[in-house]
C-alpha cells in the first residue's frame, strides 16, 4: 500500500512540473499540487495523538 501511495505522490509531482513547463497546461500544476499536498495533510490530521 505504501508503494502504491509513493508512485501516486511521483505521478502528482510530475504532473505539476508540467503544468509548470507547458504554458498552457498551468491549471495542472495547481491540481498536481493540491494533490501533492493532500495526502500529508490528511495523514497529518488522522495520526494518532
Amino acid at each position: 500500500m505504501v508503494g502504491f501511495i509513493v508512485a501516486l505522490l511521483v505521478i502528482w509531482a510530475i504532473l505539476a512540473v508540467l503544468g509548470l513547463v507547458v504554458k498552457g497546461l498551468f491549471w495542472l500544476f495547481f491540481i498536481g499540487l493540491f494533490l501533492f499536498l493532500a495526502p500529508g495533510a490528511i495523514g497529518y490530521v488522522r495520526r494518532p495523538a
